[in-house]
């Protein structure tokens, strides 16, 4: 970590931004959610779209859906996943980081896996700028011209059990086969992700992982084969594969039902072998398995010592506030380590320890992690909060008893919730983020509220030192990611929108 950041620090801006563009989900396959640009102070309101055109900006509801990270370009192109309508639809939205000038708009044929919350529709970049992203049937789109600004770039088409085969039987692959899972590119090109099959195929496929190479050689494995647990059969919605920082082992979460027992596995990237699987279980309660939820975006955060941490739902249902677990593993799944307090719908970030000078640990990085306390789940008062967390140290926690990973900072929510503040008078506005941008250089953290606000909070004095309005009325919605631009912008949703902000 000492070395990436010092690399990072005296290369170029322009190097920076050309070596390590925001490329999906979490910014890498580690998801380290570690900006590679130093972020503009984040006063103005650049410009923004919508990432829902079935959204009114007047939108007071719940939105029970995961929006699909934005992704950047080396050449500062966004690229913006949309949903079209109400139940489903997507398009690809390429808009100039600059000014928001849309390049072109790329509609697809997605759909979504049977769902409760609406799972994400996430596309991916990989290090030659080839743009990916899911199409229906369990196929892939690629165009090979992002920064385009042709109305029409040309786009191809991949299935991972051949396209001759799609072709062949369309609609039964369009009713039954649904990918699941943000679409994740390791560092030469091949990409990684999870999928559904619902019913019957000609090819008679089970749901599973798959692997398609930068020259287009698929490869598959039946996700039941990837856990020494014998009831897992699925892939757990929305979770993001990540892959180890030599490139050689792929993560991914696995359960056995919608909201059931889960397994974190581990495989061979090039091959997709089953290396190691681990059964999920409460910390609380360690005889009781996990949940591992498909209403939840967690995915497996890589630490730079090869520790593996994923988040997962608590068993039995609010014993621990419904905030879930953040597991903590080594790069074998063979011991389990300290874990953190929080999981739930959570992708840790990677906080090198340098940025708090605060802390005097020994551990080289820390995690910056949400940290709501929900109202009126068990005994949650609503005092809503993030978290940089120590993975080597530990505390007991107030609220479980559990011995958990040590709260180096936390920060409450500044916005009192309307609808709890007369039972709970410390109830405050939660956090809605999945995943969160750390700024290394300004030694910062870049996160959304629900209260409708973007906050820069500074880790040298424990502040929420910059905030800027999004919207004027806060509304309670999914969790979204924060990122930054190759110029330095940083991105932010809320209400179904995607805010551009800087200096």
């Amino acid at each position: 970590m000492v070395a990436i950041l010092a690399l990072l620090v005296s290369g170029t801006l322009q190097a920076q931004s050309i070596r390590f563009p925001w490329s999906g989900y979490s910014h890498d396959p580690q998801h380290d959610c570690l900006a590679s640009v130093p972020s503009q102070p984040i006063h103005r309101i650049v410009w923004q779209t919508s990432v829902d055109l079935s959204v009114s900006a007047s939108n007071t509801a719940g939105l029970y859906i995961h929006y699909g990270s934005p992704l950047i370009t080396r050449s500062n192109t966004v690229i913006v996943p949309v949903k079209t309508g109400a139940s489903g639809g997507f398009e690809v939205k390429a808009l100039a980081g600059a000014t928001g000038t849309t390049n072109w708009v790329r509609t697809t044929d997605f759909i979504l896996t049977p769902h409760n919350w609406i799972p994400s529709f996430s596309p991916t970049l990989t290090p030659k700028n080839r743009l990916y992203f899911p199409g229906g049937g369990g196929t892939v789109y690629y165009c090979d011209t992002p920064d385009s600004t042709n109305a029409t770039p040309v786009i191809g088409q991949i299935a991972f059990y051949g396209l001759t085969n799609y072709l062949a039987n369309t609609n039964a692959y369009l009713s039954n086969l649904f990918i699941c899972t943000p679409i994740t590119s390791d560092r030469y090109g091949n990409i990684f992700f999870g999928f559904h099959v619902t019913g019957a195929t000609p090819l008679n496929l089970p749901s599973g992982i798959a692997r398609i190479d930068y020259n287009g050689t698929c490869t598959w494995v039946n996700v039941s084969n990837t856990a020494t647990n014998v009831t897992i059969s699925r892939v757990a919605v929305n979770c993001a594969p990540a892959l180890s920082s030599d490139q050689k082992t792929l993560y991914i979460g696995v359960n056995n039902a919608y909201s059931g027992t889960g397994c974190l596995v581990a495989l061979n990237s090039r091959n997709l072998t089953p290396l190691a699987s681990v059964r999920l279980k409460d910390v609380k309660y360690p005889a009781n398995d996990a949940d591992v939820d498909d209403d939840s975006t967690a995915s497996p955060t890589i630490g730079p010592d090869g520790d593996v941490y994923y988040g997962v739902v608590e068993n039995p249902q609010y014993s621990n506030n419904d905030r879930g677990w953040l597991l903590h593993f080594d790069s074998t799944l063979t011991q389990s380590k300290l874990p953190g307090a929080f999981g739930w719908d959570d992708t840790p970030s990677i906080v090198p320890s340098s940025l708090v000078p605060s802390y005097h640990g020994g551990s080289p990085y820390l995690l910056m992690t949400k940290y709501n306390n929900y109202a009126g789940h068990g005994t949650g008062n609503g005092v809503n909060k993030i978290a940089i967390l120590d993975p080597q140290n530990s505390e007991m926690d107030p609220i479980s008893g559990a011995t958990v990973m040590n709260e180096v900072l936390t920060i409450k929510g500044p916005t009192p919730d309307p609808s709890y503040t007369n039972s709970w008078p410390n109830a405050v506005r939660e956090w809605c983020i999945n995943s969160a941008a750390v700024d290394p250089f300004t030694k910062s953290v870049l996160v959304n509220n629900e209260d409708g606000r973007l906050y820069r909070w500074d880790l040298t004095s424990n502040t929420l030192s910059q905030t800027n309005a999004l919207v004027t009325t806060g509304v309670s919605e999914a969790y979204t990611p924060t990122i930054v631009g190759v110029n330095g912008y940083v991105y932010a949703i809320n209400n179904a929108i995607l805010f551009a902000i800087s200096q």
